[in-house]
């Protein structure tokens, strides 16, 4: 398949001359409550997010809208939370990124709880892949891709994005 790279970029110029304003209006958002993923074992991913990657549990309750699924949350920072269901019943397809779906969730940490992070990755045998000495890209153990970017919020590689 041929990709015409000039006409992409091109698009792209045209969408931020349209839309990319040097006065930004305020967000009608005042920031994210929750990003909810589906897991298929609770203990696991209370295991891999809360001991490996030390975003501390804060609740787990039914989930109102499917009897028996558990909903539960972890503490991301900045008063953002990771939230995850388990569906027990549901014959689920394994995790694959599809259109409208999710590509990965990035999350800023600290350099030296980058650095920290890694190194438990790496005891765990977590395979990753390292950008440009600020990215960790990772899968999950139900296989959602995570990033642990290193560059401060609102920044990415030396870009002010916000």
């Amino acid at each position: 398949m041929d990709i015409d790279y000039a006409a992409i970029e091109a698009t792209r110029d045209r969408i931020r001359e349209r839309h990319l304003h040097a006065r930004r209006p305020e967000s009608s958002a005042r920031g994210l409550h929750h990003f909810a993923l589906i897991c298929s074992d609770v203990e696991r991913t209370v295991a891999f997010y809360q001991d490996l990657l030390e975003f501390p549990l804060t609740e787990i309750f039914e989930n109102r809208d499917y009897k028996g699924s558990s909903h539960f949350f972890f503490d991301i920072g900045n008063g953002n939370l990771l939230a995850f269901f388990d569906l027990p019943g549901l014959d689920l397809e394994p995790y694959k990124e599809v259109l409208g779906g999710l590509h990965h969730i990035a999350i800023s940490v600290e350099r030296g709880t980058w650095e920290r992070l890694r190194g438990k990755l790496d005891d765990a045998a977590v395979p990753y892949q390292l950008e440009s000495d600020a990215s960790i890209y990772f899968r999950d153990p139900d296989g959602a891709r995570l990033e642990l970017l290193a560059d401060p919020l609102g920044e990415m590689y030396g870009t002010r994005v916000l």
